[in-house]
């Protein structure tokens, strides 16, 4: 009798570890998006900016931009959390964005731009490694 035995791949840990390290930073970096969104929305005076900036927006437009970011990050890792592989791809795109938002905020509120930069290599590190190996 034979059997059509196939072995499978072993799942790493190190990469499950990194992909829920991930999914909370992304949960983690949403609250603060949200957080720097209120308070640009709110008070339009607490962000000051350096004169002659190329790129100079509009305080509340940062807010608004901040707010929906951070929402969409929120979910995303929520989604990311339960194991859906899609919300992985979306995880790297939002991470991608959320740093270059946080790369031009960064006359605002320079040294909190670059620690969530920062969160977001790290985000997209984590989600552009693979779960199974082949050890």
């Amino acid at each position: 009798m034979t059997t059509d035995y196939e072995p499978q791949p072993q799942v790493s840990g190190w990469a499950v570890g990194g992909t829920l390290f991930a999914a909370v930073l992304m949960v983690m970096a949403g609250f603060f998006h949200v957080i720097a969104g209120f308070t640009a929305i709110l008070d339009d005076e607490f962000y000051v900016v350096t004169r002659n900036y190329v790129f100079d927006l509009d305080v509340t437009a940062w807010g608004w931009i901040h707010l929906i970011l951070g929402i969409v990050l929120v979910v995303a890792g929520a989604y990311i959390i339960t194991g859906a592989t899609w919300a992985r791809l979306i995880g790297i795109t939002l991470a991608v964005i959320s740093a270059v938002a946080n790369f031009f905020f960064v006359p605002y509120f320079e040294i909190w731009s670059v620690i969530v930069i920062a969160i977001d290599v790290w985000i997209i590190w984590s989600l552009s490694r693979p779960v199974v190996s082949d050890a």
